[in-house]
């Protein structure tokens, strides 16, 4: 019996440990940029963003991940409430605030759903490729879409360059 290449083996346990999870199939329902797909995107969100914050539930205050040779990464809890925590994430490309921070992305976990929905980004964008989906992004969910495909690609690479959340200080 021949077995795949080691390659293909790899990532997929790679993903597997590190999502807790093969890859999310969509329903047979689903199709592409349909509200179904979305779903299963937002569920992606959540299992990726507890990966790199650990216990979403509980999260609270600000918390920072550095790794050499990328941006630090930042997340703020900005509202809880009992079943939905709103959380900022971003890159913080100075410290005195002279660079703006970017995506500068609001994202809502519905807990007991155990979805992450990217709520908002930033108005504006520095950065061409985010330009574009932002342009492109007429109805709303072609707006939702956009902003979790950027979401969710985002945090696999946070991932991938090893990020995870420390905490700094609880929230006011």
């Amino acid at each position: 019996m021949k077995s795949p290449p080691d390659h293909f083996d790899s990532r997929k346990l790679a993903l597997q440990g590190l999502l807790g999870e093969p890859l999310l199939p969509a329903s047979w329902r689903s199709r592409p940029r349909s509200f179904v797909a979305l779903m299963a995107l937002y569920e992606s969100n959540h299992r990726r963003l507890g990966a790199l914050a650990g216990e979403l539930r509980s999260i609270d205050g600000l918390h920072q991940s550095s790794v050499q040779g990328d941006v630090e990464l930042e997340l703020r809890v900005t509202e809880r409430s009992p079943y939905t925590t709103m959380l900022q994430l971003t890159y913080v490309f100075s410290d005195d605030g002279s660079v703006p921070n970017a995506p500068d992305m609001e994202v809502r976990v519905y807990h007991d759903a155990r979805l992450a929905e990217a709520h908002s980004w930033a108005d504006t964008h520095e950065h061409p490729l985010l330009r574009g989906w932002r342009q492109h992004a007429g109805l709303d969910l072609d707006q939702r879409w956009a902003r979790n495909m950027m979401l969710n690609k985002w945090l696999e690479y946070c991932l991938e360059r090893g990020h995870g959340f420390r905490r700094l200080r609880a929230s006011p």
